[in-house]
């Protein structure tokens, strides 16, 4: 199976091409999933270091348990379970270390990189700050919002999949997310607004 059969794989083929020791399929579960996790992640630990770590041992759990994915799920649902239970356990760490440490009040600041190949150099500065209004509100969320919020808006995954990554009921997925998105109302309506008020100029 050559490079460009494996690209043409979805993912689940990918992941069965791999229990059946096709190294490729593997890399290119990787090419596929190494950004989307990360995007997940660093918005839930507000971190790029921690959340690094956190993508690199997600990578390493599925190349260690790879015959423990069965066919009945999704493996995007597979995958984003390991990295949230991940994600949770460093959150505990993190209050752990943040209770032991003087310095935790430090932990608030956050940097996001957002990275926009635009060449259009206001649409690009405007585009970054808008984003980085919605991601500091997104983080001022509570965890069990921030996260389906995250899965559903950001990952875009369906309720069904966040459901099985979350283990909750789909209608707790469906009322955090809604919750979520109410408590982002003032910053939406602002910035729908501010695009309401430029394109009238």
């Amino acid at each position: 199976m050559n490079n460009k059969t494996i690209a043409t794989l979805t993912d689940e083929e990918l992941i069965v091409a791999f229990q059946n020791d096709n190294a490729a399929a593997f890399d290119e579960i990787v090419r596929r999933y190494r950004d989307p996790l990360f995007n997940f992640v660093v918005r839930l630990l507000g971190d790029s270091f921690f959340s690094e770590d956190v993508v690199q041992e997600t990578f390493v759990r599925v190349y260690r348990n790879k015959h423990r994915y069965h066919q009945i799920a999704k493996f995007s649902t597979w995958i984003y379970t390991i990295a949230s239970n991940l994600a949770k356990t460093e959150l505990r760490r993190r209050k752990v270390r943040n209770f032991f440490s003087i310095s935790s009040k430090g932990n608030e600041e956050r940097d996001y990189d957002i990275v926009d190949q635009d060449t259009d150099v206001e649409r690009t500065v405007d585009g970054r700050m808008k984003s980085e209004m919605i991601l500091k509100e997104i983080e001022k969320l509570p965890h069990h919002f921030k996260e389906a919020v995250i899965l559903r808006d950001v990952q875009d995954l369906s309720y069904e999949e966040i459901s099985q990554i979350l283990k909750v009921p789909l209608g707790t997925v469906k009322s955090r997310v809604n919750r979520g998105r109410t408590r982002l109302q003032d910053v939406l309506k602002f910035l729908q607004s501010e695009e309401t008020d430029s394109d009238g100029a």
